[in-house]
């Protein structure tokens, strides 16, 4: 079992960072999105954008974190997630996705909200976005748009996410 390394990115990771992006997708769409987003100063958290080292100093995972909003109130979109398919199953993605949670954590942050595999991301605490009264501004089954609370002493508002312009819905 490997074990990784996590760290915020850098500016020497990003070309990785695109590679692993554009090896995890079908289409070079989603490694547009993180370009996107880096470049948009509403959406981008220093700090929030994760890697998953091996031992050999090679990247193999990513997961960000960048501004959204419900319904005014700040909130954080977990995606992209990716990891090169050569390390899938292999805990890089977790452990980058455990990074982020703890930097956003640590950060204060309180909301995350993340659209993805229903039986993957329940073991990090996400559950049904609709149990907090969170909907997404499109049709989406209700057990893929989830949410999850890093402070439950905290508020978690209610309503419709808006997402940065880079995701365009």
């Amino acid at each position: 079992m490997t074990t990784w390394t996590t760290r915020p990115e850098t500016a020497a990771d990003i070309a990785a960072i695109r590679g692993i992006v554009l090896a995890a997708f079908p289409t070079a769409e989603e490694a547009g999105i993180v370009d996107a987003l880096r470049a948009d100063p509403d959406a981008w958290i220093e700090g929030l954008s994760l890697v998953a080292e091996a031992p050999d100093g090679t990247l193999a995972g990513h997961a960000l974190l960048t501004r959204c909003h419900v319904d005014g109130a700040p909130a954080l979109a977990l995606a992209p997630c990716a990891v090169l398919p050569a390390h899938q199953g292999t805990g890089a993605g977790s452990a980058a996705i455990r990074a982020g949670l703890d930097a956003a954590r640590a950060r204060g942050e309180n909301l995350v909200l993340v659209l993805g595999h229903a039986g993957y991301y329940p073991r990090f605490g996400f559950t049904p976005a609709s149990r907090f009264g969170i909907r997404a501004p499109f049709e989406v089954p209700d057990e893929a748009m989830m949410a999850l609370a890093l402070d439950d002493s905290r508020p978690v508002p209610a309503g419709t996410i808006r997402y940065p312009e880079a995701f365009g819905v």
